[in-house]
């Protein structure tokens, strides 16, 4: 049996950082070999076990990894990127929120590591992209596409990156480009709804991991597909499980789709 690859986990000690290294436990093929925070952190220098110890020396941490798994902000996703793709290291991030220019770079240093950045590494979220692609295309253009998150009142960003890769889908499945059909508010005198219009709602409150609802509306009957996520830890189970499968891949952008063989 080969030796584990070895994984670093970026925000160690944050809420998600630490759900993903209680994964890592349970993934025979991966193992914790490194753990980074931010500068200044308190926790720079905790004994984690097996010899990894908390740092904020991106480059030190990354050497001898073979993937790194980041759930951050768009910025310090970026700064970790570019140090990967220097070191050969694999990515798995979640962050969402990034602006094009910063997809645009992402892409990029894409050219150079195997890099997958999902919304969202649940598995019933990503089964749900693929039917809102296959519902799109099988009902088609009669159907109206409403799609409605809600999450915690702490999230920086809106509408989520999981309620967008769902339009994608939508628009996917409709063989058609996403923005130009993409609407993110309706205020005032808005007039009739316009034919192919993706709608997305973002609401915001308390402490709700994530809530996506997909309505496709005809006329006489609507289809709703949901998805309501009660914690957080399959979200990490899911990067673990990218992380599994993108160590060793050729550089790219790489789906979680394609690990669960859905594309």
């Amino acid at each position: 049996m080969s030796a584990p690859r070895r994984v670093a986990v970026s925000g160690a000690l944050g809420r998600m950082g630490v759900y993903v290294r209680e994964a890592l436990r349970d993934e025979p093929s991966l193992a914790l070999a490194a753990a980074l925070e931010a500068p200044g952190h308190p926790g720079l220098g905790s004994d984690l076990g097996g010899g990894v110890v908390v740092q904020s020396d991106a480059k030190a941490a990354l050497r001898g990894c073979d993937v790194v798994i980041d759930f951050s902000v768009p910025a310090a996703t970026l700064a970790l990127a570019r140090v990967a793709s220097e070191a050969g290291v694999a990515l798995v991030t979640g962050t969402t929120g990034m602006s094009p220019v910063e997809r645009a770079e992402l892409a990029e240093l894409a050219r150079q590591i195997p890099v997958m950045a999902a919304p969202n590494y649940s598995v019933a979220v990503n089964v749900l992209f693929w039917l809102a692609r296959e519902a799109a295309r099988r009902l088609g253009p009669g159907f109206d596409a409403e799609i409605v998150e809600l999450h915690h009142a702490a999230k920086r960003d809106a509408p989520s990156g999981t309620a967008l890769r769902l339009a994608e889908a939508i628009a996917e499945g409709r063989g058609t480009k996403l923005e130009p059909h993409l609407l993110l508010e309706r205020a005032g005198e808005t007039g009739p709804r316009v034919p192919g219009t993706i709608a997305v709602q973002a609401l915001r409150g308390g402490d709700n991991p994530g809530e996506h609802t997909l309505m496709l509306v005809g006329r006489g009957e609507r289809l709703e597909l949901v998805h309501r996520a009660e914690t957080r830890e399959h979200f990490a189970r899911g990067a673990v499980r990218a992380a599994a499968w993108i160590a060793g891949r050729p550089p790219g952008l790489h789906r979680f789709e394609n690990v669960l063989e859905l594309s």
